[in-house]
């Protein structure tokens, strides 16, 4: 009989970061039913709300960026680091893991530090095709690094490295819903062209003001739009489209546009992917991972506020080979509206960035890390 088999995952911020885990996670638990998994994520944190969602036991570490403005607010931060690492000590030693696996995120850093220095074996999973400063860090401590681009001998060992992909939200996957009916989940004509806007569970300014500023585009286009705001910018949203903005000298309201469907957020990703024949996305590594194994046509506006610009060079990783079209987050308000009724009327556009992008697909990433997993708890 198999020793009982015990993991900590560490990591989060973002769904980027997230979702992965998770996946990992439920991959591991199909292999070895019998597995105990416990998540350490960072208080306040999405992954609080997300992973006890999913299932998984999680505990939180008080660990937080450096504010690089304003310095003097570093010496908390560095207090919180100390209590984290102290934290992260106590709950290796409680919940004796075989194994710990970090994907990136502020609690990643001291609870692989902690699980190396005790002699417990690492995997460290970078998701970006430009590695994150934490797991640059942990790669030396690390025995497994699995990677998601080509080329990551630039920040890794090359004996370490594996090139798995990166894992993505089964649900997507699995969906079995025609485009049709997934168009008309949304009320919306599955006779005519569907283009979808999403910028994260939070929303995207950049995205979000393209779209206010040529509602006037979208009115004439003769096609039709599912825009997800995000939570942080619906209730702006909402009140300007009740107010009208003024595009081309008119005055346009919510109420002028039948062929719009606006939503804070959406629930089901896999419908809203089928229903659409164009994306527009920001260029998060997850997301990217998901156009590739659906082969969705996607123009991505990667933000700009984020570490190391990573996103810029994930989306140039796609966009290089034809496999997306890249608009920069300054340039978007003036072009990404028209260049995206441009490009899905352009059928033989559309049909090239599918093909494209599927080649770059690295499917069943989380059950090849699971293996590495497991066979690091051996």
């Amino acid at each position: 009989m198999e020793k009982e088999l015990r993991v900590i995952i560490s990591g989060g911020g973002t769904g980027g970061h997230i979702f992965p885990a998770i996946s990992i996670a439920n991959a591991i638990k199909a292999m070895r039913p019998d597995a105990k998994i416990l998540f350490v994520g960072a208080l306040g944190r999405m992954e609080m709300q997300r992973v006890p969602a999913a299932g998984y036991e999680i505990v939180g570490l008080p660990i937080c960026g450096f504010d690089r403005k304003n310095l003097l607010k570093n010496v908390k931060v560095l207090y919180k680091i100390w209590k984290s690492q102290r934290m992260a000590r106590k709950i290796i030693k409680d919940f004796r893991p075989q194994v710990a696996v970090g994907v990136g995120g502020y609690a990643s850093g001291p609870t692989l530090n902690k699980a190396a220095a005790m002699g417990i074996p690492c995997l460290i999973q970078e998701q970006n095709s430009y590695a994150g400063v934490t797991n640059k860090l942990l790669a030396k401590k690390a025995e497994k690094i699995c990677v998601a681009y080509e080329g990551m001998e630039r920040f890794f060992p090359a004996e370490k490295i594996i090139l798995t992909g990166n894992p993505v939200r089964q649900a997507l996957l699995d969906t079995t819903i025609s485009r049709e009916d997934a168009i008309r989940s949304f009320g919306l004509n599955p006779e005519k062209k569907t283009i979808l806007f999403v910028g994260g569970s939070l929303g995207a300014r950049t995205i979000n003001e393209s779209v206010l500023r040529h509602l006037d585009l979208i009115k004439e286009s003769g096609l039709q739009f599912i825009w997800q705001t995000g939570k942080y910018y619906s209730a702006e949203i909402a009140e300007r489209l009740r107010e009208g903005e003024l595009c081309s000298g008119i005055r346009l309201k919510g109420q002028d546009l039948p062929n719009l469907k606006v939503t804070d957020f959406i629930t089901d990703m896999g419908s809203a992917y089928r229903a659409a024949d164009l994306v527009i996305s920001r260029a998060g590594a997850s997301s990217i991972s998901e156009f590739c194994l659906i082969g969705k046509p996607v123009i991505l506006v990667p933000s700009p506020n984020v570490a190391e610009d990573h996103q810029t060079k994930n989306a140039l990783a796609l966009s290089t080979r034809d496999a997306a079209i890249h608009i920069k987050d300054a340039d978007a308000p003036n072009i990404l509206l028209q260049t995206a009724i441009e490009t899905v009327n352009d059928d033989a556009k559309l049909k090239s960035l599918s093909e494209n992008v599927l080649k770059l697909a690295l499917p069943d990433s989380a059950n090849i890390i699971a293996k590495e997993v497991i066979n690091l708890a051996k």
